[in-house]
This record gives C-alpha cells, structure tokens and sequence, in this order.
C-alpha cells in the first residue's frame, strides 16, 4: 500500500514540478549570458526520485550558471527542501553519515550515498549560521515567561579529533608537543523558573539551547552572548555565568555578560580539594578521603575559606614536609583562593542557584563528543563546524526558524542579482 501511494505521489509530483504554467522558468537572460533549453536532471522528493526538464542561463565570461526554476522549487542540488531537511537530521543526530544514510533509507525510503550527506550538510550549514545571526530576541511563549527567574550561560571546550594537515602548527599535549585534536568550544543557555520541595534548582523544560565554534575564545563569546540575546537576556532578573576554572570562560565573561554571578562549577573546586588532601595525606589513603568528604561538605555548606584556613595552618605545623609536597598544597591553595569570588557556595544555595555546570558539560558529551568523536573519526575543521552547528540548532529551538530565514536570505540576494544586472529580453524563437 505505501509503494503504491509513493508511486502516485511521484508521479503527481513530477507533473507539478515539471508543470510551466505552474512554475515558470523563462525569466529574461541577463548581460552575455545565453539560454539552453530543456536541460534535465533527477531530483530526490520525499515521494522517490523523479526527472526535472528545465532551462540553464550560463554566463560564458564567468563560466557560471544558474537554473532559475531550481531557485525558484528551492532545490538544494539534488534535493527537494524536505528531502534537504532530513538530511540534515540523519547527518547531525546519527553518529555517522552511514547510519543516517541507513536510518533515512529505513524510515523514509530515500536512498542516498552517505557520502552525499556530507555534501549536503556543507552547502546547508554556513546559510544556517548566517540565518541565525539575523534572528531577534524569541517572544516568550506564554505570559508566565515575560520575565525570566534566574538566566544561566555557560561555556566549555572539548577537544575533536582532526585530520593531520589540520594541525599544523597547532601545539597539544603530545610528547613531542604536537596536537590531536582543535578545541570545539561551546556555550549554552538555559533557564530556570521554580525550585523544588526541597529548594533545588529546576532546569525549565526544553530551556537549553547551544551554540559552537572552532574559532578562538572571542568568537566564541560574540556567539554565546548573540543567542543569550535571543533567548530572553533582556527579561531575566537574574544572570549566572557557569564555568570552570580556564581564563578564557570567565573572560567572556567579563566582556559578554557584566552584571552577571560568577559561579565556579563546585565539582571542578571539588577536585582540587580533593588534589590538596591527597597531598596532605599522601600516604594515608583513607585520611585524605575522609578529609576530603569533611571539607566538601563545609565548602558547599559556605564557602572554602574555613579549609584554606586549615590548609594554611597545616602548613605552618609542618614545615619540614618536603618541598614538593608543600608546591602541590600551596598550588591548589591559589587555585581556590584565585576564584575566591565566585565559591560562595552556600551564599548561591541559599538563593535556588545551581552550583554545577553540569548542563554544558553534559553539552560537550552529546552534542560534541556523540557525533563528532566516534571511534576512527578524523575531522577537516570545515566539515566538523558544519556538523556541529547544524547539530546545535537541531538539538536547540532555531532550526526550522532558520530554515525558513536562510531561504529568505537567498530569495533577497537573487533578488539583488537580478535587480543590478542588465538583461536583454528573449528572442523570438
């Protein structure tokens, strides 16, 4: 029953497609450009493939060419637009471009090359990000959302493995001082309205929203405060910036978001107080756990000033303990004290903050980590921010917006072509 209906479908479909009166393609010839008619092509619908006859204007000069009734259907190469859009999906949320290939030949019949994803999701994704940059602030969607309880923006970076002549001249953490790996970095955006019985911060549903990027930390602010713009900024009561303890996070910070609590992720300060009374109790394993359990509890209860204190103090008791011993206390010491401003625990619990950046770093997992660093998988720059984009605004709430925006961005700009170049009218035949 559904071949059957398929073929009716295709059959319809190609006589609309293929239907002059209905879409037209005699639009005049511009400056030295000369007409060929009746050139064909296969196009790929959601209704199998069918054959497109067509004119094709080629400008000798330039040797380029346009079909204007290829513009006009809207066609993505070989692609119908919802042909265009699936594979966008099956290219971003598969782990690789043959199970998307895979799942769209299982789910919908289409059947392409899994290298054609690819190609796709690289002449797709650059028009998607510039869409997105056009975008205003989303309207709330229900009064109760005209202004946002608390606002929360944080950042990341995780590494995605690249190919050889990607990297060079990149330094990494290899022996030889040689990279692996370019540093996808990412923000998100999220919000949070009540607390539970129990005063814990709730996420709101469906709040999150990311953006990335393989350019440097700057780039990576500029995007991250353009999609807080767009989620709401401007209505929230409240921002919090969360973030681990790299320079570059909490300087984007200070440019993008002033105003704006500082919190530093109290796993990440969990760890080097955890570092610290390994040190302390270098050979009592289980001294160093209970103290280490001792002050986490009080850290998150208020702050570390009451542990630095003691840190210090066993400092000064013990000063005969080895030089590289008292280094790594009194490294994790300055770790603390540096981001002293942003661990007010207990100050940020009392108020329904969260405390942890555990959303972007559940971020870097699923949308980095998942579809670009699967075994074997080895990225030219270009083609892994063309997936990683896509994937942010599928896995966020900009994707059909977008869609329907880079679409009126290249209705406007053939517009414009048409309008400063000269035609000549058709000949008579």
């Amino acid at each position: 029953m559904r071949d059957a209906l398929l073929r009716d479908g295709n059959r319809l479909v190609a006589a609309l497609y293929n239907d002059r009166s209905v879409f037209p393609d005699d639009e005049p010839r511009r400056r030295l450009e000369t007409c060929h008619e009746g050139r064909e092509r296969s196009v790929h619908t959601l209704f199998g493939e069918i054959s497109l006859t067509r004119r094709y204007y080629h400008h000798r000069p330039s040797r380029t060419g346009r079909h204007p009734l290829d513009e006009a259907l809207g066609l993505e190469g070989a692609y119908s637009p919802a042909v265009a859009r699936l594979i966008c999906r099956a290219a971003t949320l598969n782990p690789s471009f043959d199970q998307g290939a895979g799942d769209l030949a299982v789910y919908a019949g289409i059947n392409i090359q899994s290298r054609q994803l690819g190609r796709v999701a690289a002449q797709i994704a650059p028009g998607m990000s510039t869409a997105l940059a056009t975008l205003g602030p989303l309207p709330p969607s229900s009064p109760s959302e005209e202004v946002i309880t608390v606002f929360y923006v944080g950042s990341d970076g995780t590494g995605t493995p690249m190919r050889r002549e990607e990297l060079a001249g990149v330094p990494g953490k290899q022996e030889d001082g040689s990279a692996r790996t370019r540093e996808a970095k990412l923000g998100c955006v999220f919000t949070q309205t009540t607390t539970d019985e129990q005063g814990e911060p709730m996420r709101d549903p469906l709040s999150t929203s990311y953006v990335g990027t393989y350019e440097g930390c700057r780039e990576a602010g500029i995007l991250l405060h353009q999609e807080a713009v767009r989620r709401g900024l401007h209505r929230a009561q409240q921002v919090v910036y969360l973030g681990d303890g790299a320079a570059w996070v909490w300087e984007n910070r200070r440019l993008n978001f002033p105003g704006a609590v500082e919190i530093l992720d109290f796993y990440h300060a969990s760890e080097h107080v955890g570092n610290m009374t390994k040190a302390i109790h270098d050979n009592d394993t289980a001294r160093a756990t209970a103290l280490h359990r001792r002050w986490n509890h009080d850290m998150k209860q208020t702050s570390p000033a009451a542990l630095l204190a003691e840190a210090r103090d066993l400092l000064d008791e013990h000063s005969g303990w080895p030089e590289i011993k008292r280094a790594a206390i009194q490294s994790e010491i300055n770790y603390l004290e540096n981001h002293a401003t942003r661990t007010n625990y207990g100050e940020y619990r009392a108020k329904g903050y969260f405390i942890g950046s555990g959303v972007i770093e559940a971020g870097c997992k699923t949308v980095v980590g998942q579809r670009l660093k699967q075994s074997g998988m080895f990225w030219s720059e270009a083609g892994a921010q063309n997936i990683l984009s896509l994937r942010c605004l599928i896995l966020g709430p900009h994707f059909d917006t977008c869609w329907k925006a880079r679409h009126e961005l290249l209705v406007e700009q053939r517009l414009k072509a048409r309008r400063w170049s000269p035609v000549e009218k058709p000949k008579a035949a």
